[in-house]
């Protein structure tokens, strides 16, 4: 099978010859080139470049166009600060005070540089592997991205004092998010990641999801044309499977914090799962360690399709070495086969 037949069977929940795997490296592709991350990210040859070498490399089932978090706040005007070992922040934010929302508007996609550099990333990675190999693009949600625009602090006391104002930002966010996720699409992207880790139980409660960040995803997702998985960035999401499942999106990250087969059977013919290795502790795994965390991935959650192994963020962090890649690579080859005969 070829990576793009064993996704798509995954996700129609049946077996594929083995579990995909999602190795969603983005950084290491500026250690393979030899590049600071600031530089790695300029250009889009660069990004091509990168994970086409990770591809040949580790073999993961997808190429990653995700550059960054802090560039969907820097197509709204923001600053991006590049530091040498990690991925780039925002600066200070766009939004300092509420009345600020009064005069946003949404960036015009085709005219903003930093992503109209994505969408090339995703033209060439399209052309270099045509639908041999899902690429996945983001986006992040509109319930989400005011952590980056405005602070937490303040963007919590906009959802509780201010509802016309967090409602205004919202209808902004959402026709940004809606463009952003449709010229990915349009440029070659197999599916959007709609990260939304506001949403999470982790953050807040579900009766105030319901309220707010559920409506935004039910709206958005809608008009998104083309399959979206969501990811909750690390936080958990058991508790709202339902409501997240009622959004139609085809995947869900799960986090390292809460068990595979649980969400399996919580899950099982509705959602894809996508996860859930821990990318922090993965830092300093040995090979014995990443062949007991990668079967006991598969046997929790493997059997019947709907799984795919990736780590449980979104983003592996610079820190993982690549010989940790490469065991995973080699655990999932030696007992991610189909039948998986040997999960008790």
């Amino acid at each position: 099978m070829t990576s793009m037949q064993r996704v798509l069977t995954t996700l129609a929940h049946q077996e594929p010859d083995r579990v995909p795997l999602f190795l969603l490296t983005t950084l290491h592709g500026a250690r393979e080139l030899g590049l600071s991350i600031r530089d790695y990210f300029s250009r889009s040859e660069h990004v091509v470049e990168g994970q086409m070498r990770l591809l040949s490399k580790y073999r993961s089932d997808c190429l990653y166009a995700f550059y960054y978090a802090a560039l969907e706040v820097e197509a709204f005007g923001g600053e991006t600060l590049f530091i040498d070992d990690g991925p780039p922040n925002t600066g200070m934010p766009i939004l300092r005070r509420s009345e600020d929302i009064d005069r946003l508007e949404p960036p015009r996609v085709a005219e903003t540089s930093c992503l109209c550099r994505v969408l090339e990333t995703i033209r060439r990675l399209k052309e270099r592997v045509g639908d041999t190999v899902p690429i996945i693009g983001a986006a992040i949600s509109p319930f989400s991205l005011p952590i980056m625009q405005m602070g937490f602090d303040r963007y919590l006391e906009l959802i509780y004092e201010q509802p016309q104002r967090f409602d205004r930002l919202m209808a902004i966010n959402q026709t940004f998010c809606v463009d952003w996720a449709n010229a990915q699409l349009a440029a070659g992207a197999t599916a959007v990641g709609y990260f939304d880790p506001m949403a999470s139980s982790t953050i807040i409660p579900r009766d105030l999801y319901l309220k707010t960040g559920h409506r935004v995803a039910m709206e958005t997702l809608a008009r998104i044309n083309g399959p979206t998985a969501t990811h909750l960035a690390s936080g958990r999401g058991l508790g709202i499977v339902d409501d997240i499942a009622a959004t139609k999106t085809a995947a869900i990250g799960v986090s390292a914090l809460e068990d595979l087969a649980e969400w399996k059977t919580a899950t099982r013919g509705r959602l894809t799962l996508l996860g859930n290795l821990n990318g922090v502790t993965m830092r300093h795994w040995t090979a014995t360690l990443a062949e007991s965390e990668v079967r006991g991935a598969i046997a929790k959650a493997g059997r019947g399709g709907g799984f795919i192994l990736a780590d449980n963020h979104g983003e592996i962090p610079w820190q993982v070495p690549e010989d940790v890649l490469l065991a995973i690579r080699d655990v999932v080859d030696r007992w991610g086969c189909y039948p998986l005969d040997w999960v008790e």
